[in-house]
Formats: C-alpha cells, structure tokens, sequence
C-alpha cells in the first residue's frame, strides 16, 4: 500500500517572511514571536502612563470630561510617536508623552505661570519644530558624538539606577522623609508585599532562563493582586483601594478629545514671548531623550565602534516629530521611554517590537479598562531588574583616571538623586569638559563638547 505523503507546509508564512524582511528581525538574531513577546512587555511595563498623564495634565487643562478626553489623546500620542519610531527609525524604542516634562507643562507654566494651556501646547509644539530641524542638519548626532564613550556607558546605567528608583519608589519600597528626604517604605503595605512577590517570580524565573520572564512576572502579580484584593490601585484623594472589577467592561468606546486637538496655539506663544519656556521644553528635553536613546542603544548592542548609533538622524527626526504630534493633539512633550528597556531585555531588537507597542496603544483607546487592571507594583519589579541591567557597562570605565571616573560617576547618581536624564548627562558633560581642560588633557575632548557644556552652564545660570 502506498502511503501518500501529507502536504508540506510553507517554511514561513508570506506575510511574516514581508515584516522579517522589512525590520530585519532574523539579521538582527531575533525573532517575530520574540518581537511581538518584547512589545507586550514594553507595553505592560510603561502602560502606567494612560493614567498617569491624564492625572496630572487634567489638573492644568480645564475641559469636560479632562481624563478621559486625556487618556484617548495619550493612547494616540504613544501609538502615533512609537509607530514612527518602529517604521521609519527602526528600533524598539518607545515613545509617550513624559514624566517631568508633563509635571513641567501643569504646574509650572499652566498653573504657576498662568499661562493658557492652548500657548503652553504652542510652546512644545515650536520646541518640537526645533529638535526636527536640529536633526536633520545632523546637530543632535553631532552632539551623540562628541560625547566620549565612558559618559555614553554612565548615560546607560544612569538610566538604569533611574529606571530601579521608580520601581521602588512606584511601590513603595522607597518613600519621602522630611529628615532624610527618602527612606524605606513599610514592608506590611501591599503595594510593597506585591512588588516583592513580582520581584521574586521574575529574578527567579530570570536566573532559569525562562522566555518571557518579565511579562510572567507582571501577569503573577496583578493576578495575586486581584485574587487577595489587595489595596493597590489607585483611589480618590491619592489612596490606594483594592481591585474594583472592569466596570466598563472590557472593551469601552474612546471619548473624543475635543478642546484637545488643534487647540494649540503657535501664534500665542511666539507672540507672548516665551523663550524661557520654549528653551526650557527644548533643552531638557534635548538631553532627556537623547540620554534615554543613547542608553537603550547601549543596552541593545546597536553603539558601533566609535559609540555612534546608526540611523542616528532618522531616529532623532522621529523624537522630534513626536513632540510634534503629541502638541497638536493636545498632550505635553512626547519622547522616548526608558521602560523601553524591558522589551530589549526580553530579546527585542527591532521595529517590530515598537510596532507591537505601537499598535497596543491604539487597542488600548478600547481596551483600556483591561490595562486599568495592572497596578504600578506589578510593574515595579521589572523596572527594578531592567534598572539593575543596564549597570553591566560601566565595567569598561577606567576608573584609575579621575577625569573620567568623576564624570561618570556624577551622570549616574545624579539621574536618580535629581529625577532626571537630562541632569545626569548635564553634570557629567560639564564635569568631563572641565576636568580634561584643567588637567592639561583639552585637545583630547571635542571642540563641540565645550560648546555643549558652555550652554548647559547658562542653562543653570538662567534657571538659578
């Protein structure tokens, strides 16, 4: 009896074998089920900002329904930036409107300054044109460059200690103290006990080198959360309550942002004369996402010989436009996010993996009442473990040559102990240029360097 042979499945499915080919995935080692794995854990890992950005931008922005209005706005914001990032750039970077930058935009120049939040959008939204046009003439490459490998590897794990920092603070493990200014949190309090239990299933399961042990570990904590109630989520008056159950559902239709998009106002802001603030938005933003993105390269591998990240300029481009697009959608400054790192530690290397997030983002406009069940202490561990990763890096540093080793070690305390990328690269710049020009050691630093410096220094002068 002849046996007819089954038929052959294809090797790859043609739709794959096109995104394999487009990102790179297989040239880059990975894979698209690690990709599409990746993306889900920068996604779970940053989600915190649907509701984050909305709670402090609706305190400044005076429209009905503010939150909800807002959270749509940020879901397009992150979709729109990182998709930009995933298909034009190419990296697994992530991008949403920042922390820092939207505290900045609230309480500073809305509310402190009184100035209408339509001008303060006006004033990201020219800010944003800047960092386009920086970009490509090359000038933020440029600036990439000059900066000398060793405070390229300290921007990395300074981006980690920061990243650890809000992990703890997140949950709680770190708390304000009046005397101290932090100390430890209570180890009794749920958010904590969450956390650790996280932190235990992921490091565990980490060690064992288990595929997607960041994601598990966020899943095992929000469903323990659930199950024993525990008071993790967010309350009225900043308390914690337990898990309330999806009232909306799972899927919920998104509210029209309207009073959000267009209603910025350029003319207002170059008519009021903003320079403080456009300047303020520009340069801190200008070493906050240029840190962050020097960071996650390092940590991905993608720095060549030379430190210099390919397709410097399109991914720079991409940043700014972001900032761009959040503005006329109606959200402070959108740049890249640290959490990014989570998906680079899970494998992903590619655009893929930001188009995953991307497209997340866009589901999460009517799945947001699901992203609303992962409490900040189920993603806490992962920002603290990802934190801890990114520090490998520094044991390149030639810390027998105090001109280098101070400057290092300044950009990386400075990040967290000041709660911003943006310091930390500052102090080490300034620290680095001057020390090498006070040491008979100048010619070696890049002309630009100093430029930089110079201008951070009056940046602090002007701040002062």
């Amino acid at each position: 009896m002849t046996v007819k042979p089954l038929p052959q499945s294809p090797p790859l499915i043609p739709v794959t074998g096109v995104v394999d080919r487009y990102f790179g995935v297989t040239a880059a080692g990975s894979s698209v089920p690690r990709e599409l794995r990746a993306g889900l854990t920068t996604f779970l890992t940053m989600s915190y900002v649907l509701f984050v950005n909305p709670l402090v931008l609706g305190s400044a922005i005076p429209i009905p329904n503010a939150f909800a209005k807002l959270l749509v706005v940020t879901a397009l914001a992150a979709a729109i930036g990182t998709l930009l990032m995933a298909f034009i750039a190419r990296y697994p970077f992530a991008q949403a409107p920042g922390m820092g930058l939207n505290a900045y935009f609230a309480y500073t120049v809305v509310i402190g300054q009184k100035i209408p939040y339509q001008t303060a959008l006006g004033a990201v939204f020219i800010s944003g044109t800047i960092f386009v046009a920086l970009s490509l003439i090359g000038a933020r490459q440029a600036v990439v460059r000059a900066i000398p490998l060793p405070l390229k590897y300290a921007t990395t794990a300074g981006v980690g200690a920061f990243l650890a920092f809000i992990g703890l603070k997140n949950c709680g493990l770190i708390v304000p103290n009046p005397a101290t200014f932090v100390t430890l949190g209570s180890f009794g309090s749920a958010p904590v006990l969450i956390s650790v239990f996280g932190f235990a299933v992921t490091a565990t399961l980490l060690v064992r080198r288990v595929p997607a042990a960041i994601v598990f570990g966020i899943l095992a904590s929000t469903l323990l959360a659930i199950a024993v109630h525990a008071p993790v989520y967010p309350g009225a008056k900043e308390s914690l309550v337990p898990f309330a159950g999806l009232a909306n559902g799972i899927v919920a239709l998104p509210v029209w942002p309207d009073g959000l998009i267009g209603a910025l106002d350029i003319r207002g802001a170059i008519g009021l004369g903003l320079l403080t603030v456009v300047f303020t938005f520009f340069l801190v933003d200008f070493f906050d996402a240029t840190g962050t993105l020097v960071g996650l390269a390092s940590k991905a591998g993608f720095l060549d010989a030379r430190g210099e990240l390919p397709r410097a300029r399109a991914t720079f481009t991409c940043d700014g436009l972001a900032a761009m697009i959040g503005a006329l959608l109606g959200t402070s400054t959108t740049t890249a996010y640290i959490e990014s790192a989570s998906g680079i530690e899970e494998g992903g290397r590619t655009g893929l993996t930001a188009a995953t997030v991307g497209i997340l983002f866009l589901a999460a406009m009517l799945l947001w009442p699901i992203a609303g069940a992962i409490p900040a202490a189920a993603t806490s561990p992962a920002l603290v473990i990802v934190g801890a990763m990114m520090l490998e890096r520094i044991r390149e540093v030639d810390w027998d040559d105090y001109a280098v080793a101070i400057p290092v070690f300044l950009t990386i305390v400075a990040m967290p102990l000041t709660f911003s990328i943006a310091n930390g690269v500052s102090f080490g710049v300034i620290s680095y240029a001057g020390l090498m020009l006070f040491s008979g050691r100048g010619r070696s630093v890049d002309p630009l360097l100093y430029g930089v410096a110079a201008l951070l220094i009056v940046r602090y002068a002007w701040l002062s």
